[in-house]
């Protein structure tokens, strides 16, 4: 009995090579539609139409040629079943050994800009995904492949033998690769349609879907999650976003701080640069050039940056790899490296040099957190707030150095893990306290820290991402030196923190805004 190979596909690299090897090398005889098989009969393969295998006309357009029973019967009967056998027999389904299919291109339809909503239904495929999990459903004897970087594994497994280890799990990953692949693409067509709804419901109008599911390709295994007993792996287009130039491969927690510190320096224009350990920022510093806004964000913790992560905002020059060059750093982050700083870091192969392809400040939507039972959706938070309605809420107005100060330390502390204390002068961290259960103690964190880089706190500013909740905070920021506070206010207790400002001669101000980060 012939071995049949179905082959549909809409991306056809490699399927020419692919479908010659099946034929000549493994015996297959192919089955195909439309300009697949077109293609294959023009490179002089022999291929059988699939409407002179059922003996049913392809019609309406298309839409109606492979569901069909001796598709899917060729694909479903169990080899180890007499009974499915015998109805095979009986109903004269040939079996399909294999079967190459690829969908049509929904989620680059609807990508393109003034799509008609009929090209979009026309694009969803049927026929595609039912094959495709009529054979991963029966993958034991069925190989199924919808992916054309997968001919390579398949024509070697094959050369394995029918029954071998081999050629077992192989199809048992391309089964699983099936699933997750038409789940992807029905979330694609789910989200698009979604989005075409006249009256939406409430849970749509806020910009979540409102059967929110989550379907991400897989991008990479990784060696271990945040300790080496976690198994873990990426999923998505991180990276669509950084182009890695040298280095060891990304860990788990490399990626974390990566993320964190794009968004951190996505807040600034000047020249900036940021130290980041464990994601929290633990000196950062803007500057007429960044060879001047490393010596301050340096200068705010010089034992921090071991092993940390270092992000800038301009092209990272020679000037200021000579700097980094000497502290082991695991990874740094730019829009460009200068040639020279390249031929300066080459010499630290462990090194990771990461491009952000589409500049510094890489952008997300929303975020997603995993919780018992299912995970948690929420937008980014993206705003400082409107600064044009922040409140000067004391006796004492800031001065024009204060109000630089603050908004330079209101932008740090969005970033520094609740709860968050961070005093600055100028355009330049001095103190950041972070993660701690009481205000007052990120407070001393901040001040010892400070302390440790024998940095001057008296005329500094202290700002907080979340209320004071008592007057002791803003206390022990009066005792370090600060002249001045930045916090969201709308505590219970805000009279008396404006009140102990008052007695301190502090200016503050409130937000009206909250940037808790848990």
């Amino acid at each position: 009995m012939a071995k049949l190979a179905l082959l549909s596909v809409s991306d056809k690299r490699g399927l020419v090579d692919f479908a010659t090897a099946l034929v000549r090398q493994h015996g297959y005889t192919l089955l195909s539609t439309g300009g697949t098989a077109k293609l294959l009969a023009e490179s002089g393969l022999p291929v059988t139409e699939v409407s002179a295998h059922t003996g049913f006309p392809e019609m309406m357009e298309g839409r109606v040629k492979t569901l069909h029973p001796k598709i899917h019967g060729g694909l479903l009967c169990r080899r180890d079943k007499p009974d499915h056998l015998a109805a095979a027999r009986q109903h004269g389904i040939d079996l399909i050994e294999l079967v190459v299919v690829n969908l049509y291109p929904f989620e680059q339809t609807v990508a393109k800009p003034h799509v008609e909503f009929e090209a979009a239904i026309e694009n969803i495929d049927i026929g595609g995904p039912s094959m495709l999990r009529s054979a991963a459903k029966n993958h034991e004897s069925v190989t199924v492949v919808c992916d054309p970087a997968d001919y390579p594994g398949v024509l070697a497994a094959m050369a394995a033998g029918e029954g071998s280890a081999e050629l077992r799990a192989l199809r048992r990953r391309l089964a699983l690769k099936v699933f997750q692949r038409t789940g992807a693409y029905d979330t694609a067509i789910a989200r698009y349609l979604e989005t075409q709804q006249d009256e939406p419901d409430l849970e749509a109008l806020s910009g979540f879907p409102s059967a929110y599911s989550v379907s991400l390709k897989k991008a990479q295994s990784l060696r271990y999650g945040e300790n080496p007993h976690q198994k873990a792996a990426l999923y998505g287009t991180f990276h669509d976003h950084f182009q890695q130039l040298q280095g060891k491969e990304l860990s788990y927690n490399n990626i974390l701080d990566i993320t964190a510190a794009t968004y951190l320096i996505g807040e600034f224009e000047k020249p900036t640069v940021a130290i980041l350990k464990h994601t929290n920022p633990c000196g950062v510093a803007s500057a007429d050039t960044l060879r001047g806004a490393w010596e301050k964000a340096y200068a705010t913790d010089r034992q921090a940056p071991f092993g940390g992560i270092i992000v800038v905002n301009q092209t990272l020059g020679q000037d200021v790899a000579e700097q980094i060059k000497d502290i082991f750093t695991e990874v740094i982050i730019a829009p460009r490296f200068s040639d020279e700083a390249l031929a300066i870091f080459a010499k630290k192969k462990n090194l990771r040099l990461m491009v952000a392809k589409e500049g510094i400040g890489a952008d997300a939507l929303q975020e997603v957190r995993s919780v018992v039972g299912g995970v948690l959706v929420q937008d980014r938070d993206r705003t400082l707030g409107n600064i044009k309605e922040f409140k000067v809420v004391t006796k004492r107005q800031p001065t024009a150095e204060e109000w630089e100060a603050m908004l330079f330390g209101w932008k740090v502390c969005k970033h520094v893990k609740s709860n968050a204390i961070v005093y600055c002068r100028g355009e330049q961290t001095l103190g950041v306290g972070a993660g701690q259960m009481a205000r007052v103690d990120s407070s001393r964190i901040a001040v010892w820290k400070a302390g440790e880089a024998e940095l001057d706190l008296r005329g500094s500013v202290v700002a907080s991402e979340a209320l004071f909740p008592f007057a002791d905070g803003l206390l022990a920021a009066a005792d370090a030196g600060a002249t001045a506070a930045i916090q969201p206010g709308g505590a219970l207790r805000d009279e008396e923190v404006i009140k102990a400002a008052d007695e301190r001669g502090m200016a503050m101000v409130f937000t009206g805004i909250r940037h808790f980060k848990h």
